[in-house]
């Protein structure tokens, strides 16, 4: 199929759009190329300087950007674009946004860009924790298992993309209707695609919990955010949600979701639904309303610890059964399944200890579920930057679980106050550290042989780091250097 076929030949042509943050990680950069490729007049604003920039800006040094606005939004390139890409990261009500909006301007985002012009049918995924992980497990599936029309050949082409780092825009030209799109999708992404109406064939929520208050405001937002992934789908399209173990909404009380889609829910106890549930190490698969039922032997292979992960395949699992996989495929597809890194990743092992990277922990939930995962065995570095969540769950599990904690950045202090209340805190050694560099080396020291030295912050990495990424390729470069001294 080419991009004539896709209606994108001259759509674009001449039109004034302007591109609103750069940034490091491939949106920003897809978005500007394929514009430009197209023939519109591009330009780029970032509020950072060009400097910190750089292999974003050289990755389009063989396009024509009409103007680099970089170190500040300049208010005349909002007043004249006619087309504006905004920066998921950017709040809708950014006045620059609005001033665009009032004066005429189609304004999107990257994501929204592609699925514009996206022939095939998307399979999309959210949630809180697990979103990235679950989004890769469903493109391994789909690509490793034959379907039932084709049992001896692999499945249809399986793009990914998304929120998980991977822009598809200059794909466009080889999908085809008959191909699929897994997209992890962010809820920062979704609030846009709520109002473009966005609906998916095939609709994963992981779970909810509290998170991106700083940038929502409430958590009632947030969830409105999350919901968009259901909003618009019709009955013939699945949604799948995880049932009676969300339960961040009402304490004990699941969160119920409203879905339009035939709802698929996920599990690890069968619940006598519909949906996809592991029962004594097998997958059971059930639809239509109890008269379809399967069962298939299905074991979780080491490199996926935890209950959370085993949550994370069976949701997968059902996403990519309800796209015409074959489950009797999965056990061994899961096989050679390579967890993404920085998500609960062993890098290394010395003198008795292990040194486990899950600098993707963002959340006090996706950490509390590494420490289960270790319960009693794990010195934890934990801390960063305050989104504005409650931290009161986290320091309990830490006293409940961790061996030793120590603490980083800005929530440091408000973790170590909750560490010293209640009848554990006097058991558990905690340290607050200046930089990383201490942070580590304390909590290497606090370890002995048999123990797990564990980077699970529970918290963003904003002010030491630009990123999670780069806290765990710092984690991973420490932990396979360190050497004890003799």
């Amino acid at each position: 199929m080419t991009q004539d076929d896709h209606k994108l030949d001259g759509l674009y042509a001449g039109i004034s759009a302007t591109v609103m943050g750069l940034g490091r990680f491939g949106g920003g950069v897809a978005a500007a190329r394929f514009l430009a490729e197209q023939g519109s007049i591009v330009t780029v604003t970032d509020l950072r300087p060009a400097e910190e920039l750089e292999d974003s800006i050289a990755a389009l040094s063989d396009v024509c950007i009409h103007r680099w606005a970089l170190g500040e939004h300049p208010v005349d390139v909002f007043q004249g674009c006619q087309l504006l890409v905004v920066n998921p990261a950017v709040r809708p009500d950014n006045p620059l946004v609005n001033e665009a909006i009032l004066r005429g301007a189609d304004v999107t985002t990257e994501i929204e860009l592609f699925l514009r012009h996206n022939p095939a049918p998307v399979i999309a995924v959210t949630g809180s924790n697990g979103k990235s992980t679950t989004t890769a497990l469903i493109h391994h599936l789909l690509k490793g298992a034959p379907t039932d029309e084709e049992p001896n050949s692999g499945f249809r082409k399986i793009w990914l993309g998304g929120n998980i780092g991977i822009s598809l825009l200059d794909q466009l030209s080889q999908m085809t209707n008959d191909d699929i799109v897994v997209l992890e999708l962010s809820s920062f992404q979704l609030e846009t695609l709520r109002r473009k109406r966005f609906r998916p064939q095939i609709a994963v929520l992981t779970n909810f919990s509290p998170n991106h208050l700083d940038w929502h405001g409430t958590v009632a937002a947030y969830r409105t955010a999350k919901q968009a992934i259901f909003d618009f789908q019709t009955t013939d399209d699945v949604a799948i949600d995880p049932g009676d173990d969300d339960h961040a909404g009402d304490g004990a009380e699941p969160i119920v979701w409203k879905t339009r889609g035939r709802r698929m829910p996920f599990g690890l106890v069968d619940q006598g639904e519909d949906g996809v549930f592991f029962d004594d190490g097998n997958l059971i698969l059930r639809a239509a309303r109890g008269t379809f039922e399967d069962c298939v032997r299905l074991t979780i292979p080491t490199q996926l610890p935890g209950a959370h992960n085993a949550l994370n395949v069976a949701a997968a699992a059902c996403a990519a059964w309800q796209a015409g996989a074959n489950p009797e495929s999965f056990s061994a597809t899961l096989k050679t399944f390579q967890p993404l890194p920085h998500r609960l990743q062993l890098v290394a092992e010395h003198a008795g200890r292990q040194f486990w990277n899950d600098s993707i922990a963002t959340t006090p939930e996706s950490a509390i579920m590494a420490l289960r995962v270790f319960s009693g065995r794990a010195v934890l570095l934990a801390g960063g930057y305050d989104k504005g969540q409650d931290l009161r769950e986290f320091a309990n599990e830490i006293k409940a679980r961790a061996k030793a904690v120590v603490l980083m950045g800005k929530t440091a202090e408000s973790l170590k106050t909750l560490l010293v209340s209640g009848d554990q805190s006097a058991t558990l050694p905690s340290i607050v550290a200046g930089d990383f560099a201490e942070a580590f080396a304390r909590a290497v020291a606090l370890s002995d042989r048999g123990d797990i030295v564990l980077l699970s912050p529970g918290c963003a990495s904003y002010g030491w780091f630009r990123d999670y990424r780069e806290r765990g390729e710092m984690f991973c470069k420490f932990a396979r250097e360190w050497r004890p001294v003799e």
